[in-house]
């Protein structure tokens, strides 16, 4: 059976904390752990539920928000398989999602699509994973119409991968012509996979990375500084900020004798820095989008020790968020906005995390590459960037209502008119191809 990468956790008592609010996930089994966290915006999320007993229990559950964790409903992800292992949930709204899911012993499986936020669930593309060398790894979505599935080698040379432009009615290979050749034994994992923006990252038992930058129409593979993603002697934890911008975080040895090394790459992955020796704690982490700045959180089992922290430098360096508390999976929209995985001891009072703390998202790689003024402003605020093209730029109020929106589609210059604004504080958001950049902003 091929190794998934996967980070399961013990239960353990918890405390409360300031920087973190328990939020109840509204399953129903004690020990229920949290699993690939999703944030669609700042009010939608989904996740998985595991069994976090240690009992290895399969789970084909999920939980879902749609106030910002004011409520969450659960249910069972019903596929007509019991025996079918879910290898991660990809969601583009409160109401429409998908799963993939795979036989453990035949590497069979697919794609599943709810329409109707997880009450019903319907097989797409049902004759892909179907070949004897099949074995399914991951479904994503970019949007609500386009979106890969991808699986192991069933020729010599390729990937099984597919595409669809239409939610999912349709699927189309992609051809061999687009996908980069595999080496010999080479094969994919349940997990470990990367998206941010139009890009999207699998990882293989080789230590390789293969890349789309174009929502899975064409295909590039590259070298890492690693052999081997889940091996049991080796493996690596990879991450993007952006389409350029990530860490990968490698492992040698296993339990508590593993040691860890950071590299970090610019260009997609394409090249990797030398490594440098990480003994931090944090090993569950998530990029808050557009920065350099990475939220962890840490949990040792054996020593009862949990906390969580964030590095503004790639994880060089790392300030204590809070500890006391055992929380595992995590995701970041924003400085302000993320949650963190923990377990049911109640289905009414916890089971996850909602980050409340301060804004971590302050520095951000991209502000060096921007010029802002003027800043307290009376009238127009320009904005100027040497190299960056902007996507889109808006303004929210305190209220976080969106005051001001515009396309500034395909310029490196916009003057944006702020003399209808009432004098307040408000956050500008320029999105860009290389991530997003949040500014305050002062009207006089």
């Amino acid at each position: 059976m091929k190794r998934k990468l996967l980070y399961l956790f013990l239960l353990t008592s918890t405390i409360s904390n300031a920087q973190w609010v328990s939020q109840a996930t509204g399953f129903t089994t004690t020990s229920r752990g949290v699993t690939d966290i999703n944030i669609v915006d700042a009010n939608t999320v989904w996740a998985l539920g595991y069994d976090g007993s240690g009992g290895g229990a399969n789970v084909q559950e999920f939980t879902r928000t749609s106030n910002g964790g004011t409520t969450w409903t659960s249910g069972a992800i019903n596929i007509g398989n019991t025996a079918l292992e879910l290898t991660n949930i990809s969601p583009v709204s409160a109401t429409t999602a998908w799963v993939g899911a795979v036989s453990p012993t035949n590497g069979m499986g697919g794609v599943w699509k709810t329409t109707n936020g997880g009450t019903t669930w319907t097989q797409q593309n049902a004759t892909a994973y179907t070949n004897a060398n099949s074995f399914f790894n991951v479904v994503h979505f970019f949007d609500a119409n386009t979106g890969i599935t991808q699986g192991d080698p069933i020729t010599a040379t390729d990937f099984e991968v597919y595409r669809t432009t239409n939610g999912g009615t349709t699927w189309t290979a992609v051809p061999a012509s687009s996908l980069p050749n595999i080496v010999s034994g080479e094969y994919g994992y349940n997990g470990g996979n990367v998206a941010a923006g139009n890009s999207f990252w699998f990882v293989t038992n080789k230590g390789k990375i293969y890349r789309t930058t174009d929502m899975g129409v064409t295909w590039t593979k590259y070298n890492t500084p690693i052999t081997d993603f889940a091996g049991t002697s080796v493996g690596g934890t990879l991450l993007f900020s952006d389409n350029n911008n990530g860490i990968l975080l490698g492992r040698n040895g296993s339990g508590t004798s593993a040691t860890y090394t950071m590299y970090t790459t610019s260009n997609g992955g394409v090249l990797w820095s030398a490594g440098v020796p990480y003994t931090q704690p944090y090993l569950s982490l998530s990029f808050i989008p557009g920065t350099t700045i990475l939220v962890g959180t840490a949990s040792n089992n054996t020593t009862f020790t949990y906390n969580s922290g964030y590095s503004t430098d790639f994880g060089a360096t790392w300030t204590p968020i809070d500890s006391g508390v055992q929380r595992t999976s995590i995701k970041f929209l924003d400085g302000t906005t993320g949650w963190a995985g923990g377990f049911t001891t109640s289905s009414t009072t916890d089971g996850i995390y909602k980050y409340t703390g301060a804004n971590l998202g302050s520095d951000s790689f991209l502000a060096s590459k921007f010029a802002i003024y003027p800043n307290p402003a009376n009238d127009v605020i320009s904005i100027v960037s040497d190299n960056l093209l902007f996507e889109s730029i808006s303004l929210t109020d305190i209220n976080g209502r969106v005051v001001k929106e515009t396309n500034a589609s395909s310029t490196t210059n916009f003057n944006l008119n702020i003399s209808d604004l009432n004098a307040g504080i408000y956050f500008m958001k320029i999105k860009t191809a290389d991530g997003i950049l949040d500014k305050k902003i002062i009207k006089n």
